[in-house]
């Protein structure tokens, strides 16, 4: 049998990807996969003890994804990966078109197909989904999980109008590949996945282009801001909503403002975001036969 690891938390899904190990073990055995379930340990790295593996799969969230995928990369290890969505947002998973219920998504990823996806690294922190910082973004960092867990996305909106009491301007200069500017940016969004919370902000986004798709939001005054993101998001061009795609971003500040890899905490300024095309082996839901 070939083998792989599988990397749950505990807490993930409220307890019921605990509950469902052995039926899910039962399920790849039955494809012909050794699966060797594991509870994660955020403390230390879960593939030195497993160094025969060709496959993990992680039940949890965005976050829980993002630290598997930097433990891995310290490995120099290039496995393929599977994910269970187990977390409050599971932005990623969503893209890769998994179910949201385990057991099924356990048989979508043991009768998988393994495609190629791209990844994002900042200052050496790589990110499956979205680099963000300013209002807003960093609202996961924030949230207690008990809060999450028992509200799901509701908790980060509560989290996030708190945050409306410190709206700020970071003064940016964003250098690409095609070009260079100042922005005074009340929030920004790199996206390498294509929506944030459920929410698909980046309409052009794709994990297959090689490129982020990056928002920027400018300060202005409280109701402007608003009314342009808004604006934005129903399908207009606000000139406060700047919209960029790029494969290499270098963004200085004077301000060292906090910031977020897939809700989880993020790099300090200077930033050097780059994308790394198909750097992840991804196994996506086999297609069916004759389907484009």
């Amino acid at each position: 049998m070939q083998k792989a690891l599988f990397l749950y938390n505990t807490a993930a899904g409220r307890g019921r990807i605990a509950r469902s190990v052995a039926e899910i073990v039962r399920i790849f055995a039955d494809n012909g996969w050794e699966l060797a379930p594991e509870p994660i340990d955020f403390g230390r790295n879960p593939f030195d003890a497993h160094p025969d593996i060709r496959r993990v799969v992680v039940a949890g969230g965005d976050g829980t994804v993002n630290y598997v995928v930097n433990r891995m990369r310290e490995r120099g290890l290039s496995l393929e990966l599977g994910i269970l969505p187990a977390g409050t947002a599971n932005d990623f998973a969503g893209i890769v078109g998994m179910s949201k219920d385990p057991l099924a998504a356990a048989r979508q990823i043991a009768g998988g197909e393994v495609q190629a996806l791209d990844c994002g690294v900042v200052n050496g922190l790589h990110f499956v989904n979205i680099f963000s910082f300013g209002i807003f973004t960093t609202t996961s960092q924030r949230t207690p999980d008990e809060r999450k867990h028992r509200l799901g996305k509701l908790a980060y909106i509560i989290e996030g109008i708190k945050e409306l009491r410190s709206m700020h301007a970071v003064p940016l200069h964003v250098h690409t590949e095609c070009e260079e500017f100042d922005f005074r940016a009340l929030m920004a969004l790199v996206f390498n996945g294509e929506t944030a919370g459920g929410f698909r902000l980046a309409g052009t986004s794709s994990v297959r282009d090689g490129l982020f798709d990056c928002l920027l939001l400018e300060k202005r005054n409280f109701f402007v801001s608003c009314f342009a993101m808004v604006r934005y998001l129903c399908g207009g061009h606000p000139r406060s909503v700047k919209h960029l795609r790029a494969a290499t971003l270098r963004i200085t500040s004077p301000v060292d403002e906090p910031t977020d890899v897939d809700g989880q905490r993020g790099a300090r300024f200077p930033l050097d975001i780059r994308c790394l095309p198909g750097l992840l082996h991804v196994v996506c839901p086999r297609k069916p036969a004759g389907s484009e």
